[in-house]
């Protein structure tokens, strides 16, 4: 796929975000946020959600299972990841990422034992983590306003239109039969959860608002994704100079940090 066949393929969603972008900004006192108060409620639930079922099944998780074997499971679907990273690593051009990425997939597969064993951390294999909401903005397809999405948490218009590609593209979507597929996916979630425990304790002690503590943090950790560190002429702008987007939107959110 040619860069002109790319770019000519975002630029109608870059047109269309950037009138979602532009009628937000009448609704909001924060450009980045016009939907504060849709999202305030959301992000509540998603709290109260969390703080029921949760933040309760991921801690008896922590708990009963021991560290070297959630270790293990994280590896594994991160492992799972690095597929779809390959992917978008492909999308966005970058040639040596892909290659890394692919790499990382076959050395962990075959000597982790399926991904279990991060072998190629071990052999500095760097890890590239990329999505196709990542890939949107890498060919300039601006943010859009921040949203908070029930049960997901933080994400932009932009990425919440990439979300189904990037459903499409999960590994874990062809597993059969279905009962593992789901059991797959709980896990997952438990897993990441459990992850998170101590970084969102750690939240609720030092924020005076945490949505507003999330929201910022998630917008320039997704920002900083998007643009891998690139800045000026050689880097393609997320939303800004020639994204086809207004330059308030140029922050980001990223893979869901959570609203606890």
């Amino acid at each position: 796929m040619t860069l002109p066949v790319i770019r000519a393929l975002v630029r109608p969603l870059s047109a269309l975000l950037l009138a979602l972008s532009l009628a937000a900004c009448a609704t909001g006192p924060d450009p980045r946020d016009p939907f504060e108060p849709f999202n305030r409620k959301v992000s509540d639930f998603n709290e109260a959600v969390d703080k029921a079922v949760i933040k309760p099944v991921a801690t008896g998780y922590r708990d009963a299972v021991p560290a070297l074997m959630r270790t293990g499971v994280t590896n594994f679907f991160g492992n799972l990841g690095d597929i779809w990273s390959t992917v978008n690593n492909v999308l966005q051009l970058k040639p040596q990422q892909a290659a890394e990425s692919w790499l990382r997939v076959g050395v962990n597969t075959i000597f982790g034992l399926g991904g279990v064993l991060d072998v190629a951390s071990e052999l500095r294999i760097e890890r590239h983590r990329e999505d196709f909401g990542q890939t949107l903005g890498r060919w300039g397809v601006g943010s859009g306003p921040y949203v908070v999405l029930p049960l997901l948490g933080p994400s932009t218009v932009r990425d919440t239109a990439a979300l189904p590609v990037d459903m499409w593209g999960d590994p874990v979507r062809s597993v059969e039969p279905a009962s593992a597929e789901t059991g797959l996916y709980v896990l997952r979630v438990v897993d990441t959860r459990a992850n998170l425990l101590r970084a969102t304790s750690m939240l609720e002690s030092v924020a005076l608002d945490k949505y507003t503590f999330t929201r910022d943090a998630y917008l320039q950790r997704r920002r900083v994704e998007v643009l891998n560190g690139e800045s000026g002429s050689g880097a393609i702008d997320d939303g800004g100079n020639g994204g086809g987007a207004d330059e308030n939107y140029d922050a980001e959110p990223a893979p869901a940090a959570p609203q606890r």
